[in-house]
């Protein structure tokens, strides 16, 4: 996978645009960011609901997943862009994009 190819994928959800966060290419939704491609050019960081969602991915998927001590206790995790799969990627992007868009279009993307 390559920054590339994950915002192609991002843009399948609505109302994704491309911006910057930290300094970094992110992804947004009306504003709001919820994955950036972190400063190595390598990896990313996915928003997610917990810290427990954050240490289940880390256990689950070791080879995708893990965590810096600057994102210990916060609902986020990084992944291996080399490693992340298309399916992987479409799930921590929808993810990620639900805990950032508004109530009205993550209700209007529920109903279809």
């Amino acid at each position: 996978m390559t920054w590339k190819q994950l915002v192609r994928l991002a843009k399948e959800l609505p109302s994704v645009e491309e911006g910057i966060w930290y300094r970094t290419p992110s992804l947004e939704v009306r504003g709001k960011s919820f994955v950036r491609l972190k400063e190595d050019g390598e990896s990313v960081v996915f928003i997610l609901e917990s810290v427990d969602a954050q240490q289940f991915l880390i256990q689950a998927l070791p080879r995708i997943f893990f965590i810096t001590p600057h994102y210990e206790n916060w609902p986020a995790v990084l992944a291996r862009l080399k490693s992340l799969t298309v399916k992987e990627a479409r799930r921590r992007l929808a993810d990620s994009w639900a805990q950032r868009a508004p109530k009205k279009l993550l209700a209007a993307r529920v109903e279809r």
